[in-house]
C-alpha cells in the first residue's frame, strides 16, 4: 500500500527543478487542532438540537462557517505558487549541504509558508503577490557523493491553524558532499614528475643524494636531523633512483587502506595544499588533475574526490544521503 501511494505521488508530482502549485498537486487536511475543533462543532450541533436552542444552531453554523472559509485561504495560500531550485551547493560529507531556492508568489501573497526535508526546517516565509524571494535549505547528508533529497515539503497553516495544505517539491539537481578529511599518514606518491626528476641533480658527497629545504609534506625519514642539530636548518636529502614527486597527491600512496579511507585522506591533503599555497596534482583511478594551485583548483580537486566511483542519480533510483553503494568494488573495477 505504502509503495502504490508513493508511485501515485511521484506521478502526480513528477521530478523538475520548477513546480507551481495548484489544484493538481495540492493536499488538504484538518491538522490536530482543526480536528479538534470540528469535534466541538458536532458537539454543539448535538446540543443545539437536543435543546432545540437558536443560539447554540447560531454559534454552531457561524463557527462551521470561519472552519469552511479558512479552508478555502489555506489552500489558496499555495495556489499560484512557484518553488524552484535555483543552484545546489557543496559541503563535508556529514553536515548539511545548502540547496538554494526561490519562491515566486502568484497573484495572491503567500503566508507563513514552511519548506522542509528531514529534520531541516524552514518556516516563517512570507512572499507578497508577484514578488520571488530566495531562501536557503539545508539538506543533511550521510556520506560522500551526489545528494539529492526525494522530496522537499512546502506546507502552510495559515490563517488560523486548523487546516493544513501542502505539496512537494522532487528536484532533480544534486549537490555534492566532499569526502570527511582525516588527518593523513606520511605517504610518498608514486607518480613521477619527469621534469622536476630530470633537474635532479646528486650533490657529491651525499651518497647521490640531492639536499634541499623542507617543504610541507615530506617525510621525517628524510630529514637530516644531524644538520639540523648542527645548524637548526631542516633539510631533505632527494635520494637519486627514488621515483615519485611532492607535487602530487596519489591515490596508491595509502596501501592497506580502502577506498573511503583513501579519498579522506587526500581531502585532507587538498585542503593542507591549498592552505600553504602549495602546487599540487591529484592522481585518482581513472582521472588526473594536473598539478596546480589556489583555492579554485582545490574546489576542483574535492569535486573530484567527491564524484569519484559515483553516477549522477537518476529519476527512478535517487538516495536521499548520496549514491555511494559499493566503493570496495567501484574501486577494483578502477583499478583492473
Amino acid at each position: 500500500m505504502l509503495t502504490r501511494w508513493r508511485d501515485w505521488i511521484n506521478r502526480r508530482i513528477p521530478r523538475t527543478d520548477s513546480q507551481v502549485f495548484s489544484q493538481k498537486n495540492i493536499f488538504i487536511l484538518p491538522s490536530g487542532a482543526g480536528v479538534v475543533f470540528g469535534i466541538l462543532l458536532l458537539i454543539m450541533l448535538i446540543t443545539g438540537i437536543n435543546y432545540q436552542n437558536s443560539l447554540i444552531y447560531l454559534m454552531t453554523f457561524v463557527l462551521g462557517t470561519v472552519f469552511i472559509g479558512a479552508m478555502h485561504q489555506t489552500h489558496r495560500n499555495l495556489s499560484g505558487l512557484t518553488l524552484s531550485v535555483t543552484r545546489t551547493g557543496e559541503g563535508t560529507a556529514g553536515d548539511d549541504i545548502p540547496f538554494y531556492l526561490r519562491l515566486t508568489a502568484g497573484k495572491d501573497q503567500a503566508v507563513a509558508i514552511q519548506l522542509m526535508v528531514d529534520d531541516s526546517l524552514l518556516e516563517q516565509i512570507h512572499i507578497p503577490a508577484g514578488s520571488t524571494k530566495d531562501v536557503i535549505l539545508p539538506v543533511p547528508s550521510a556520506h560522500r557523493g551526489y545528494v539529492r533529497p526525494e522530496r522537499i515539503r512546502i506546507e502552510t497553516r495559515f490563517p488560523f491553524g486548523l487546516l493544513k495544505a501542502w505539496s512537494w517539491l522532487r528536484p532533480s539537481s544534486a549537490a555534492l558532499a566532499y569526502p570527511r578529511p582525516l588527518v593523513a599518514p606520511e605517504a610518498g606518491s608514486q607518480v613521477e614528475d619527469g621534469v622536476e626528476a630530470a633537474a635532479i641533480t646528486p650533490v657529491v658527497g651525499q651518497d647521490h643524494a640531492d639536499l634541499r629545504p623542507f617543504r610541507e609534506g615530506d617525510l621525517s625519514q628524510r630529514v637530516m636531523w644531524k644538520r639540523y642539530a648542527r645548524s637548526g636548518q631542516m633539510v631533505v636529502a632527494d635520494w637519486q633512483g627514488e621515483q615519485g614527486s611532492p607535487h602530487w597527491l596519489d591515490f596508491n600512496a595509502f596501501p592497506g587502506a580502502d577506498a573511503e579511507l583513501r579519498l579522506s585522506y587526500l581531502a585532507w591533503l587538498v585542503a593542507d595544499r591549498v592552505k600553504q599555497g602549495a602546487r599540487f596534482g591529484l592522481n585518482l583511478p581513472g582521472e588526473i588533475i594536473e598539478p596546480d594551485s589556489g583555492s579554485a583548483h582545490g574546489e576542483r580537486c574535492l569535486r573530484a574526490l567527491a564524484a569519484w566511483g559515483e553516477m549522477p542519480p537518476r529519476d527512478q533510483d535517487a538516495l536521499s544521503y548520496g549514491t555511494r553503494k559499493s566503493l570496495d568494488a567501484g574501486y577494483a573495477g578502477a583499478v583492473k
